[in-house]
């Protein structure tokens, strides 16, 4: 796992190397910052972590003080008694949420559960034709329509077909176009209310795919969706890409929910489940001795 964070953070590793060439077993808080500050951690979250440090900082301190942000819960086999265990996966467009959906399709594979897609993005073409794609790559069923069509019709059959057919687990994609916001907000909440009409307490996890690359800047998206419908847990894609690994220290703090994978790639195996403790020591592992 260490060796996988090492290679998903190698941009934002020699980031920190920018700032910080040689480690040590003490750093300075002045060094500190200029290292949160290179990996795009918010300014107003490294006041607040500054505040809590002594004036020299060893790895022990700094573990402490990154590791508080992290204080969710965040259980993933919470409540997978429920068959099927129905997941809405939001997020905008471009931010990976296609490619993610078919990363978590296969790892309920590799448990050995049974998954059908729901193609409620029914906004873009685009998004159904990839999306099943991927399903008839990884041999999965899904329930998809034309573009144009009502969404909500979308959620209620492949809950409806899942449910008749004993299916273990629900995916269902959703469109992301910020840019008609009422619109979309208005479309998620049927959405909702109509997964909970062909399924009690349905969907039983919202979750929000956020694009790594876009830093902390992801956090304004976050709550847009979470004011809209609520929001159980996030996905952070392209964190390989990127040098803006310690916005996930931001997102922790600002949105205080469960991060639980990262994407390490784009091929369906790509997907980890995400732990603070290693995710933290995989950057202290870059500034101290």
């Amino acid at each position: 796992m260490f060796n996988i964070l090492k290679k998903v953070f190698k941009k934002t590793n020699e980031a920190i190397h920018e700032v910080a060439p040689t480690k040590k077993k003490k750093i300075t808080k002045s060094e500190f910052e200029d290292i949160l500050l290179e990996a795009d951690v918010n300014y107003e979250l490294i006041e607040k972590f500054l505040d809590e440090l002594p004036n020299q900082i060893e790895r022990v301190h700094a573990y402490n003080t990154l590791i508080s942000v992290f204080q969710y819960k965040a259980d993933w086999k919470e409540d997978l008694d429920v068959k099927p265990f129905v997941d809405m996966i939001i997020g905008v467009n471009g931010a990976g949420k296609t490619t993610t959906i078919a990363k978590l399709a296969k790892f309920h594979q590799k448990e050995g559960k049974s998954v059908l897609l729901g193609a409620a993005d029914t906004f873009r073409a685009a998004a159904i034709e990839q999306l099943t794609r991927w399903a008839n790559k990884l041999n999965i069923p899904i329930v998809s329509t034309q573009q144009g069509h009502d969404p909500s019709a979308v959620v209620y059959d492949t809950i409806a077909s899942a449910r008749s057919k004993q299916i273990d687990h629900v995916l269902i994609d959703t469109a992301g176009r910020l840019h008609t916001q009422t619109n979309l907000g208005e479309e998620l909440k049927k959405m909702v209310r109509t997964a909970n009409k062909a399924m009690p307490d349905a969907p039983h996890r919202k979750m929000l795919v956020l694009d790594g690359t876009q830093g902390s800047s992801s956090i304004n998206q976050a709550k847009i969706f979470n004011e809209m419908i609520g929001i159980d847990g996030i996905i952070i894609t392209k964190l390989d890409g990127t040098a803006k690994g310690g916005s996930v220290l931001s997102i922790a703090h600002e949105l205080q929910l469960p991060i639980y994978f990262i994407g390490t790639g784009e091929q369906p195996d790509d997907l980890i489940q995400f732990k603070a403790n290693e995710y933290v020591n995989t950057i202290l592992d870059e500034i101290f001795l």
